[in-house]
């Protein structure tokens, strides 16, 4: 599991060209085995508890901040939402916190090593995924989205960089830096930041309007547009044309773009990505729902075919 600056957790890769100032060995009770990735405020260290074996597998992901990020209180804050997250929200399909420091320096967080990559490294060829698989992977999110709801969050950050695919299907929603309180209000550039501008719902990119479970199944029907049709509904030479053609553009027709695909899919894409917040699904669970029945009916065709 890599996490990168605040916002991501969990694709076993390692970090390449990354320049990171070696922090002290052990941090704590971890030994630091291996930089798995960097950002501007992170770093992820592939970890194993102090004193192990070195025979032992580094089986943990240690997410701390940058040495000269120790005294950002912007960083601080961010890493202490992930603990405070964590530490509320217990479902197969969000990732786990096992262990956090953030009261002094140097603040970390522990979650298990996954195996497999992030979502977006399936879709960097630029092709959608199978349908039947979009729908398995979307349902995962969406479960994950409705038990951070269930205990007062939405995500604040849906994109493929932070859904994470182990190698036998199972999916796992990253990086809770960025939750916020159902119903929380923030300045527009707050959330620009917390949310790639790809993927953020229009709403949140407007002054005053309050963040809301609606908005990360925004976030989500994005993504599963992008695992449909492997391509982005809007795209822009700059990020403030890609949130006007969120606010503004229709958008692109499915059907058009992925030939036989189901009309209820088509439907329920146009739902999650209507531009005003009471048009979409109001709780997860009706996606959930909805991707179930879809899943089903494409593995039904395809045996009786």
């Amino acid at each position: 599991m890599a996490q990168t600056d605040a916002k991501t957790t969990v694709p076993a890769a390692t970090a390449r060209g990354v320049e990171a100032t070696p922090l002290p060995q052990p941090v704590r009770q971890w030994e630091l085995v291996e930089l798995a990735a960097a950002g501007a405020l992170t770093e992820v260290y592939r970890a194993r508890p102090a004193g192990a074996s070195p025979e032992r597998p580094a089986s943990y992901a240690l997410k701390t901040l940058r040495p000269q990020c120790q005294d950002d209180p912007r960083a601080v804050a961010i890493l202490r939402r992930e603990a405070w997250v964590g530490r509320t929200v217990s479902h197969p399909h969000v990732i786990s916190l096992l262990a956090a420091a953030v009261a002094e320096p140097p603040y970390y967080v522990v979650m298990p090593w996954l195996s497999g990559n992030s979502l977006a490294v399936h879709l960097a060829g630029g092709k959608g995924l199978d349908p039947a698989v979009a729908f398995w992977i979307a349902r995962q999110v969406a479960e994950g989205l409705g038990a951070l709801r269930e205990a007062g969050w939405i995500h604040g950050d849906v994109k493929p960089s932070n859904i994470f695919v182990a190698p036998e299907g199972h999916v796992t929603l990253l990086d809770l830096g960025f939750a916020r309180r159902i119903a929380d209000r923030g300045s527009p550039d707050q959330r620009c930041v917390a949310g790639t501008c790809n993927y953020i719902a229009p709403e949140r990119i407007a002054p005053g309007h309050p963040i809301d479970v609606p908005s990360d199944i925004y976030s989500l029907g994005v993504v599963l547009f992008e695992m449909l049709s492997g391509r982005l509904p809007f795209e822009g030479q700059d990020a403030a044309e890609v949130a006007r053609k969120h606010r503004e553009a229709r958008v692109p027709e499915l059907a058009r773009l992925v030939p036989g695909l189901p009309a209820e899919a088509c439907t329920l894409v146009r739902a999650m990505l209507a531009k005003e917040p009471l048009r979409r699904p109001q709780d997860p669970q009706e996606p959930i729902d909805r991707l179930a029945r879809l899943e089903i009916a494409t593995f039904a065709r395809r045996q009786a075919g």
